[in-house]
């Protein structure tokens, strides 16, 4: 922690947490059981980032692409959710954590969906780290529900389609009042961003780590903040 910078902290960390199924195989076990096992990363990575000061941190928790993975898998993970937000809603109230969530949540199921709906109004008044949760979701999704919205509004006449600026455009993100993404973690091996945050992670510095996710700690949050420090962040410009 020492060797971390507080004055160049990424404003807004999102990880994609893959590789549950992997790391339940290995073991000769259900799917479902990495899904279980990945909570405790959860919980370190969410109290590293409330710990260090970062102000949002976006989970990719389940795609509208996991929607067609086999039911039994599917149900086990809302089912899992179900418990997992009831459990550690008071954690995050407690820690002044606020919850969100981003997505489809009219395609979660009754239990899910209300479950979260409680956890967000429990959280609501709290000013600490804001804790996105993106469930049913994805980039294309964020990025085509902004343009009906949009378009709608130019339609009824509420603005102008040249009104439509990247600034405005941001501003009916399922993130917003969010930033863009600083940093962006991967987990499990594969060198891809998958239909997350796309839009928003526009200029992210991406770390992609060969760790299954039941495997990761605080310390490697650390190590990957500390990588953030690093980089080079131009934004397309020199510093000529």
């Amino acid at each position: 922690m020492e060797e971390i910078s507080l004055n160049n902290l990424p404003k807004h960390v999102a990880v994609i947490m893959d590789g549950n199924g992997r790391w339940a195989k290995s073991r000769g076990a259900l799917r479902i059981f990495g899904h279980q096992h990945g909570i405790k990363a959860v919980r370190e990575t969410v109290e590293g980032c409330a710990e260090l000061g970062i102000k949002y941190l976006t989970l990719y928790t389940f795609s509208t692409e996991n929607w067609g993975r086999p039911k039994a898998e599917v149900d086990g993970i809302m089912d899992l959710l179900v418990k997992t937000i009831g459990d550690e809603v008071p954690r995050l109230h407690k820690n002044n954590v606020r919850l969100q969530c981003i997505g489809d949540m009219d395609a979660l199921p009754d239990s899910a969906r209300k479950n979260m709906e409680n956890g967000i109004e429990t959280t609501a008044g709290n000013t600490g780290l804001v804790l996105n949760i993106a469930l049913s979701y994805s980039g294309k999704w964020d990025i085509l529900q902004v343009s009906k919205k949009l378009a709608t509004e130019v339609k009824e006449g509420k603005i102008q389609a040249s009104d439509i600026d990247e600034t405005l455009f941001s501003q009916y993100l399922s993130t917003f009042p969010a930033p863009d993404v600083d940093l962006l973690i991967r987990t499990g091996g594969d060198h891809r961003i998958s239909n997350y945050l796309l839009w928003q992670s526009a200029y992210a510095e991406l770390l992609f780590l060969d760790i299954l996710w039941p495997d990761f700690r605080k310390s490697h949050l650390l190590d990957a903040i500390k990588s953030f420090q690093t980089r080079d962040r131009r934004f397309g410009k020199t510093h000529d």
